[in-house]
Order: C-alpha cells, then structure tokens, then sequence
C-alpha cells in the first residue's frame, strides 16, 4: 500500500518534512489539512484526520491547545447521531466544507455536519448508518502530535474475527460449500527442514491434523501511528501491511491452514487488543511484522525477537521493545476504558512454556530469514515486547529490515522482495509446525 501525502496549511513555529510525512494518512485514509481555526487564546486547530475500517471510523482533531468537549448520543429520532460541542471555537468556513468529505463507504459514518451551536462552541454532528458505542477522548501531546481530540466510533457488536474467518473458509472451498471443518486433513509437511526450498517429493510426508491450524499475522503500527519512517518517506505501517497481506496469500494457499490479519487496513490497533483477536480465534502461532529504524542509518539485517520475563537480550532490544510498546501513545488509546489489572494478567499468564515455544518458533524464521537477508544478530532476541503476551500462544516479532537504512528501504519497497520475506516467515512457520506440531484439541470453527 502507498501513502498519499498531503501537505497541511502553515503551522505556528513552521513545520518540518519529516512531520508532514508522520501525520500524512496512507491511501484509503481520508486527511483533511486545515486552515487555523481559531480558539481561545490564539490557538489552532491543526488538523483533522479521519481513518475509516470495519472494526471502526476514528476522528482526529489536532490542536495546540486543550479543548472542552461534551458529547451526547441522539437515538429518539432518526437518524442516529452523534453529537460533539467543543467549545471556545469559533467556525470556519473551511473547516465547515472540508469536514463534509466522508466517504461514501464509510462503514459507520453517513454524514457529517459542523455548525456554531452558540457563541464559542462549534457544534459537530455525525448521522451513523447504525448505532455505536462512542468513545471521546482527549490525547495529551505526544511524538511529533499536538493536543489530540479522539473520537472513536465502535460498533456495538464488535466484529468476531473467528466469524470472519469461518466465512473466509467457506468462501474458498469448491463451489462455496461449507464442508467439514472439523475433519482430519491430511497436510504435507517437509520431514525434515532444508536448505533446498524445492525437496524432492520422496523426502516429504504426510502427517494428519485435526483441526485447521491457526495463524495470527500483525502488522505492526497503523493510522495514526505510522511506526519508523525512511529517508524516502517510506512508513512502516505501509510496508508491514504490505508484507502481511502477502504473507496472508501465501498461507491462504496451504491446505490445512488459515490466517488472521491483527488489520487489514490503514487504522489504530491497540497492542492489547492485537492480543486478544488472536487468543479469539485460538491461534497456534503468532507474527508481528516490522521494520524498524535505528540511529545510524548503517544498521541493517533482519531479527526476531521473542518475549523475556528477565529482561531484555541486549541493549537495543530492550530500546527496540519501549519503542514498539509506545505504539499505545502514538496511536492513541482511551485510558478511561482499560483496565490495568487485566492487562498485567498477560504478563503474569505469560509461561516459561509459551517462551521456549516461541523461541524455537523464532529460530525456525530466523534460519529461513538468512537466506534472503543478511542478519542483524545470529540468535533470537527477546525483550518485553507487549504484542508478544499472548499467554497460550507461541509469538514472534520479526524486523523484516532496517527503513532507516536507504538500501533496505528500497528493497522493502521492492514487492518481489516483499514477496520473499513473506515466503521466507511462511518457509518458517512450516519448518516449526515439522518439527513442533501443535496439540490436539476441538475443532475451532
């Protein structure tokens, strides 16, 4: 997927490229650059972001000030709607145009209209195609963002991703037809782990499953953070998505398989919530995708890194792990609605098991990785990564390459290389499943 860059009007203090690149949307997102609005106290409003996806629309206003908001739900008469006064605002004219561009595929968005309600308080009004549980919220300055005012249009029944890819099967099955999910299947594995990807046909075998196996792909960052980002203006959020759709291509066409995308689009996931889409569909293994930054823009290679309760592996992957864990600032995520005590529960789930697990899931990447690219460090490291506490589930973090590094930005933009590195994790995900088949249990779908 390409970003689409649009530079904004001019800001107070001047605004430099690279900032234009971070808060630029990638395509399918719709970035509205304002001219200022005023406010009290000669703020401006910046910006105004709007990322629509199926598991819902956010709406971002950036400023350089904090702003007093209510909000208020109207369900007695149609239509449904949404209602945000903000107040000491005047309107702009505008903003009172721009603001009116949604999409006509808006997923829960119909029309959005902006009025001034009464003095100093703009009034914003959005018609929804079905009711939502709304979440409103102010983010404090963070990164490259000013003050941030969020809102967050949620569906009341969250789309089920384990509903999602029981029709994603049956789409896929001769004629449509649903078929027997629970059944053995026989799948062909290599009996044993090579260097030559094309194993001639007597050293393979068959071996017998009972169920389909599960496969968790995230790539990382998305919407409003859009994760490292390369000389060329190359997202990260853009290239992860990229490889994972790949990724999910290849692993679609392997009997006995299926696979959960963590997004599937240009939109904010919560580390958490990543977590617990996966532990939905009880996924067998899971794979963040990557590709990170570094200060020099001499390091290259690719790693992967596994979860540590003991502290990280090395120095950078311990700055590798704050880093990714302050996606949650980036991005933006509504404190009022978490809940400290069960998102230590990962950690304190997180088993010595599930962490050797992982560790040979990640070797078995890691060698494969090696024959495309060079590597960064030789072993897998491990470090507290957030994404990686799904208690119950072998998972891994691959940094595909370095973006800061210019020659590797370019590969990974390249899409045959992207389409290697996806064969690559998927070379390593059948060397694991050889050699650690997952336990037997009740079919899933």
């Amino acid at each position: 997927m390409s970003a689409s860059h649009h530079d904004g009007d001019g800001k107070p203090g001047g605004v430099t490229e690279a900032r234009r690149r971070f808060v630029a949307g990638a395509a399918g997102t719709l970035v509205l650059s304002l001219s200022p609005l005023q406010i009290a106290r000669g703020a401006s409003l910046l910006d105004v972001r709007l990322w629509p996806a199926a598991d819902y629309t956010r709406l971002t206003l950036e400023h350089d000030q904090p702003l007093r908001f209510t909000h208020f739900m109207v369900r007695d008469t149609p239509p449904l709607r949404l209602v945000v006064d903000i107040e000491d605002v005047e309107l702009s004219p505008r903003l009172k145009e721009l603001v009116g561009r949604v999409g006509a595929d808006d997923p829960y968005i119909a029309l959005l209209r902006v009025g001034q309600n009464r003095p100093r308080v703009v009034r914003l009004v959005i018609e929804l195609k079905e009711d939502i549980r709304p979440e409103v919220f102010a983010l404090a300055p963070v990164g490259p963002y000013q003050h941030r005012l969020v809102l967050d249009l949620r569906p009341l029944e969250p789309p089920d991703p384990l509903l999602a890819l029981l029709r994603e099967h049956e789409a896929r099955l001769p004629g449509g037809s649903r078929g027997d999910e629970a059944a053995p299947m026989r799948q062909v594995e290599p009996a044993e782990p090579t260097r030559d990807s094309a194993a001639p046909q007597a050293r393979r075998r068959e071996r017998t499953v009972d169920r389909l196996l599960t496969i968790a792909i995230d790539p990382g960052h998305g919407g409003e953070d859009p994760g490292a980002i390369g000389k060329r203006g190359t997202l990260e959020k853009d290239v992860t998505l990229d490889i994972a759709q790949r990724l999910q291509r290849l692993i679609e066409t392997e009997r006995g398989m299926r696979v959960l995308l963590t997004r599937d689009g240009d939109y904010f996931v919560p580390l958490r919530a990543r977590v617990e889409k996966a532990r939905r569909v009880q996924a067998d293994l899971f794979v963040s995708i990557h590709a990170d930054a570094w200060i020099r823009p001499d390091a290259r290679g690719s790693s992967v890194f596994a979860l540590s309760e003991r502290g990280a592996s090395s120095t950078a992957a311990a700055w590798m792990a704050r880093r990714e864990n302050d996606a949650d600032l980036i991005g933006g995520i509504n404190l009022g609605t978490q809940d400290a005590a069960l998102a230590q529960v990962l950690l304190d789930l997180s088993t010595t098991a599930q962490i050797n697990d992982s560790l040979r899931f990640g070797n078995a990447v890691l060698r494969e990785l090696e024959r495309i690219n060079t590597l960064h460090k030789p072993r897998v490291e491990q470090a507290g990564f957030a994404v990686l506490k799904a208690p119950d589930i072998p998972s891994i973090l691959v940094e595909t390459a370095f973006i800061s590094n210019p020659d590797e930005e370019r590969r990974l933009n390249d899409q045959r290389y992207q389409l290697r590195i996806a064969a690559a994790i998927l070379g390593g995900i059948k060397r694991h499943l050889a050699r650690h088949p997952p336990p037997a249990r009740g079919a899933i779908g």
